[in-house]
């Protein structure tokens, strides 16, 4: 986390950079774009893990 911080400390959160795909975007684009990204593969972790201990559920 601390590498993101310094990455992004110079910017304010609707300044704006350029993408490869996409004429740009802002840091709240970044932000948002990556907190979907980890709820996304934390959801395939846990269905890996369903199958592999047969818990499902907060309390399995």
């Amino acid at each position: 986390m601390r590498v993101v911080r310094k990455a992004a400390a110079g910017y304010a959160i609707d300044d704006v950079v350029a993408h490869p795909d996409l004429p740009q975007v802002s840091l709240r684009w970044i932000y948002i774009h990556m907190i979907e990204e980890t709820a996304r593969h934390v959801g395939h972790a846990d269905i890996v893990r369903e199958l592999t201990d047969g818990a499902t559920g907060a309390l399995g």
